[in-house]
């Protein structure tokens, strides 16, 4: 893997497990979006238009079972969701608890967050980071099932020619995601 000067520690990835969660809808500049969080992090950021594409399953803790752990996760999810929208955060340092994936997704997930901010890599790049360099569409796949988007920037990879492909939120969004970053980086 190529060293970066913001290199982002591994996530603590449990194995899966049904977790109790609370959840939020923000209303991000593209669009309504879900965050979810156990006591133990962040483990879902999905965008209403995806909202059919099942990345995360959990069960949630019922109004009179809030926890003050979940919401704390919850309200620094939102204020640094606030800071990048507004140009002003170009890395997430958030509590991350991925409660599914396969020891391969995971790997593709923790090379997703060595990504530079205003930066891209393409599917082939990514899949020589996680030290397979013929398994691009292996990585795509990993990539559609990344259960925090934005967050675990998923957004920031592309086809190998340049363009824009595969997005769970819809190529409109992605684009309007790297518009911003390419803006304030």
């Amino acid at each position: 893997m190529v060293p970066t000067t913001d290199e982002k520690p591994p996530m603590t990835i449990p194995m899966p497990r049904e977790a109790s969660t609370e959840s939020i809808d923000y209303p991000s500049p593209v669009g309504t979006l879900r965050i979810a969080a156990t006591e133990n992090g962040i483990c879902g950021l999905t965008f209403e238009r995806g909202a059919d594409k099942r990345t995360v399953d959990f069960t949630v803790a019922s109004p009179d079972e809030s926890s003050p752990q979940r919401q704390a996760h919850l309200r620094r999810a939102l204020f640094q969701l606030d800071e990048y929208f507004a140009g002003g955060r170009t890395t997430f340092d958030l509590d991350l608890d991925i409660v599914h994936g396969t020891p391969f997704q995971r790997k593709v997930w923790d090379a997703l967050r060595q990504i530079p901010y205003g930066q891209t890599w393409s599917y082939g790049r990514l899949a020589t980071e996680v030290g397979n360099p013929q398994a691009s569409r292996a990585v795509g796949g990993a990539n559609n099932k990344n259960p925090i988007a934005v967050i675990i920037p998923c957004h920031r990879v592309i086809g190998a020619d340049g363009s824009l492909v595969g997005f769970g939120g819809g190529l409109d969004i992605k684009q309007q995601l790297l518009a911003l970053e390419s803006q304030h980086r």
